[in-house]
């Protein structure tokens, strides 16, 4: 039986074919919503999807899913946790848009200085407003936060710098040996800022971020850009701070922003001068929509053939991992079916299981991460198997 996939989302054509050509079952349906996707995948095997929402019904009424790829760089539009509960790998294509959100953020910013909407506004209702608009000031010379200095933000600052812009970064800290958001030092880099442009996943510690005490570290008449997710910034703050602070605010993402690809759309942001808003399009250039589709292909396919998830971001991260036990053994049927049952009958966890062959298929090695130690009497069991050559038991 032909692997089933699902693209739900727009998807080059000559990249559809490639994954026809690898006889894989290929169903293409770039209308669907959140709502159509419980019924579509129900018998599919991979789904792929760009901002098309992945809900807990999707995964749940799934037979056969074993793998969602998200079309992109972020994975908040796909419910995570109830891919856990199920064992479905979710997978992402990180990078591969980032010159197209970082060509959008710019363009956003030359917008806001140049007042470019508002000049076309005026000139197709009949108005001439030359005096108005010669007002700018010019971004050469000028501040700019980057805040979060990830592919994005690097391709960002590689354009500003050549705009003659002084360029400053916030992003990730390692403290203590874990990997977290730091923000304590907003309050200095804020306030030295004439441009600020958001470049951060969506995650606990960043929804929220820009509240009302980010917004009063801001310089008055400072640019604010979002390409990145809407919920980093608190909207109410925001409006209140555009009112107070006068600053201007160019967004790709904002709060109640709709699903599908066509239609009307509702915003208390519409009326407000001081607002530009995109539809979203920061990854939508045919250049990146290639470079993602191609990603996209390379990890199917190894996942077809070989079972390897590239850029699997649901794997687990903080495992329960005591100890490590390697054996060496004969490349033989039932070994390590034999080596397990030693230590499942001592009620031991395995995390993690790793199987590799020497060349020549006659020896291997199996490495396992377990939760507790392997009691002794129990390593001697496993020694004394005529098909182990050796093994190793160290605590982690």
């Amino acid at each position: 039986m032909k692997v089933k996939v699902l693209i739900a989302d727009k998807f080059p054509q000559q990249h559809i074919d490639q994954l026809k050509a690898m006889d894989l079952d290929v169903a293409y349906e770039p209308k669907l919503g959140e709502n159509d996707l419980p019924a579509a995948a129900a018998d599919a095997d991979i789904l792929v999807v760009r901002s098309t929402i992945v809900n807990a019904e999707t995964i749940q009424n799934s037979k056969n899913l074993n793998l969602i790829i998200r079309a992109g760089a972020g994975v908040n539009n796909i419910n995570i946790s109830a891919a856990n509960q199920k064992g479905v790998y979710v997978a992402n294509c990180p990078g591969m848009n980032s010159i197209a959100v970082a060509e959008l953020a710019i363009g956003l910013m030359l917008a806001l200085d140049r007042r470019i909407p508002d000049n076309v506004a005026d000139f197709k209702s009949g108005v001439w407003n030359k005096g108005e608009y010669s007002k700018a000031e010019g971004i050469h010379g000028k501040t700019l936060g980057i805040v979060g200095v990830g592919a994005i933000g690097r391709e960002v600052a590689k354009r500003a710098t050549s705009f003659g812009m002084n360029v400053y970064g916030k992003d990730i800290c390692r403290i203590e040996g874990e990997l977290i958001k730091d923000f304590s030092e907003m309050d200095k880099l804020l306030p030295l800022c004439d441009v600020i442009t958001i470049h951060l996943p969506l995650t606990p510690e960043t929804r929220g971020l820009f509240n009302k005490e980010m917004f009063s570290h801001m310089k008055p008449g400072a640019f604010l850009i979002n390409t990145a997710r809407a919920e980093i910034i608190d909207e109410d703050a925001m409006l209140e701070a555009i009112e107070t602070k006068k600053i201007r605010v160019a967004l790709d993402v904002f709060k109640g922003e709709p699903e599908g690809k066509g239609g009307t759309v509702s915003s208390r942001l519409q009326n407000n001068p001081n607002v530009y808003v995109t539809h979203h399009i920061g990854a939508s250039t045919e250049q990146a929509q290639n470079a993602v589709a191609s990603e996209t292909i390379r990890i199917i396919k190894d996942f077809v053939n070989s079972g390897v998830i590239a850029h699997w971001v649901n794997r687990a991260k903080d495992l329960q991992q005591g100890y490590q036990l390697v054996v060496k053994h004969y490349d033989r049927p039932g070994v390590l079916a034999s080596v397990l049952n030693v230590i499942s009958e001592a009620h031991i966890n395995v995390e993690e299981i790793e199987n590799v062959i020497f060349d020549g298929g006659i020896a291997a090695s199996c490495t396992m991460k377990l939760q507790s130690e392997v009691p002794a009497e129990r390593l001697i069991m496993i020694k004394d198997n005529p098909n182990v050559l050796s093994v190793s038991h160290v605590a982690l």
